[in-house]
């Protein structure tokens, strides 16, 4: 393994990234909820946690545990995976700390008493939407770590980490001078940034649009480093391009160790990763196509998105028709910067859009559940559609998502003569609605944003996402020169190059493939 520099890696661990003047204002206030994790004791496969306040101004005060975490939609329960919590007054005497429903505890005390909570956490978990601890190393998503108070949301909050390992790695706010210490402006800041805490390696850094871009992780394995993190600049610059904006200070991607699954977050992302079989080339364009998936997501989702997901409601399931947009137009975005980065050819993108045909074809749920319906049920039917009662009268918005999305942009390019696309839609809502009015959107807001830029009706694309009606290939691919065939035999479609094309085709694939 190569070695990098020490102080660098330091650096990055005592803080992923620095956060708005703003934030650092909020931040500085004296914080009502003081929280201390302990990694101490991994061969148990738990930590611990203890919340110190000086007491708060009410005197009936519901600690709540979340029910989920943003990123991932479903009901994970993490309650149930509290031990032995108590709480103690300021001379150590236990409160009555009453249990009011399956993530709730109810503590009664007079007003601006201070006390201490404690309680263990089961961590077993190996799943990036979870907590595990083992010998070696802890990862922790904070939903599943730390108790809130409805009514105080938009407290600060500090946060020690205790650990026998020498390295943390998360996206809070390290206080000046203290070890392995944080803040977060609030709690929705603090559920956004999970810990890593391990022997932790970093790759070599790179700066985009003059902001720092890292990668640093457990257990990340043998391979070309330097080959990895100059692909990722590549794809960031297009990403950038796109939007038009960089809205961080550095963003780091957070590699938790072997397994499966990604969640974004606005300054990070972490990653099951390893690189071990990059040399392959199948396995290389899997892995660029999710860290290109998971990085975009800082932008849509976490910044574009619909206006149910955020603020959020963390004791209970919030549903969107949209989440075809914040995911199936990433997995479409995915396969585009990759591509428009120079790293993959034409081929190898149609064979990823082919690959999406293919399974939505083969999915008999197509005829029976619209995409907006499968955004809106993803809690009960899972994000791939396979987990409900019925998996075959399901969809997955990762597979029918990004069609709708191609067909959208390419009607849009058709009607403009290929003077705007759906990358100039997505710029504008991260302008208008999250610069600007500093919000989500709704469903007829993306649908007016999507026609303003096309000049144009766009009823017949949006029957697509509210109805079952079946996708035309023909008409909207042939806008690119581009036509789709089945095989009878084995079932899969393939995209390719219509024999001949028109001028206007020839333009519109070129730019939509990023190489006018």
């Amino acid at each position: 393994m190569n070695n990098y520099s020490k102080k660098g890696l330091k650096l990055l661990l005592i803080g992923l990234f620095v956060v708005s003047q703003n934030a650092i204002a909020q931040s500085s206030k004296k914080a009502l909820f003081n929280y201390t994790i302990d990694f101490n004791q991994p061969q148990n496969q738990t930590f611990a946690v203890e919340l110190k306040s000086n007491g708060f101004p009410k005197d009936t005060l519901d600690f709540t545990m979340p029910q989920w975490m943003p990123g991932y939609y479903q009901i994970m329960s993490y309650a149930k995976q509290i031990n032995k919590i108590e709480a103690k007054d300021a001379k150590g005497k236990v409160l009555p700390l009453n249990k009011k429903g399956d993530n709730v505890w109810q503590l009664i005390l007079p007003k601006n008493t201070p006390f201490t909570i404690n309680y263990s956490v089961t961590a077993k978990r190996n799943f990036v939407a979870a907590a595990v601890v083992d010998t070696t190393h802890a990862y922790v998503v904070t939903t599943a770590a730390f108790l809130y108070i409805p009514e105080f949301l938009q407290s600060s909050v500090h946060v020690k980490v205790k650990t026998p390992w020498k390295d943390v790695a998360t996206g809070l706010t390290p206080v000046s001078g203290k070890k392995h210490e944080f803040t977060a402006p609030d709690f929705d800041i603090l559920y956004d940034c999970p810990i890593l805490s391990g022997s932790l390696d970093e790759l070599p850094s790179f700066s985009v649009g003059g902001k720092k871009h890292r990668f640093v992780g457990y257990k990340m394995g043998e391979f070309d480093k330097v080959r990895l993190m100059n692909q990722l600049q590549k794809i960031i610059e297009q990403a950038t391009t796109l939007i038009g904006d960089i809205p961080y200070n550095e963003y780091t991607f957070i590699g938790i160790g072997p397994g499966n699954g990604g969640i974004e977050h606005l300054n990070n992302t972490t990653v099951s990763f390893t690189g071990e079989k990059l040399s392959n080339r199948d396995v290389e364009i899997k892995i660029l196509n999710f860290l290109t998936h998971e990085y975009f997501h800082h932008y849509n989702v976490k910044r574009i998105r619909p206006f149910e997901l955020g603020p959020f409601d963390y004791s209970q399931m919030n549903h969107t028709n949209q989440l075809w947009i914040s995911e199936g137009l990433t997995v479409y975005y995915e396969y585009l910067l990759v591509k428009r980065a120079g790293l993959i050819s034409e081929q190898e993108v149609l064979t990823n859009l082919s690959r999406n045909i293919t399974n939505i074809q083969n999915n008999p749920g197509r005829s029976h559940q619209s995409l907006a319906q499968a955004s809106y049920d993803t809690w009960k039917d899972g994000p791939f559609g396979t987990s409900g009662k019925d998996a075959s009268k399901s969809i997955s918005y990762y597979e029918k998502g990004p069609l709708v999305g191609w067909i959208v942009d390419l009607a849009i390019r058709n009607s403009t003569d290929n003077q705007k696309s759906l990358d100039n839609v997505m710029s504008y809502l991260y302008h208008y609605y999250y610069k600007k009015l500093k919000r989500g959107f709704t469903d007829a807001e993306f649908r007016q944003a999507c026609e303003t830029i096309a000049g144009q009706s766009l009823s017949a694309e949006f029957d697509y996402i509210y109805s079952t009606k079946e996708l035309d290939y023909a008409t909207y691919l042939g806008y690119a020169g581009l036509e789709v065939k089945a095989d009878d035999t084995t079932h899969k479609w393939t995209v390719s190059r219509k024999a001949t094309v028109t001028p206007k085709q020839e333009a519109i694939l070129k730019s939509w493939l990023g190489e006018k």
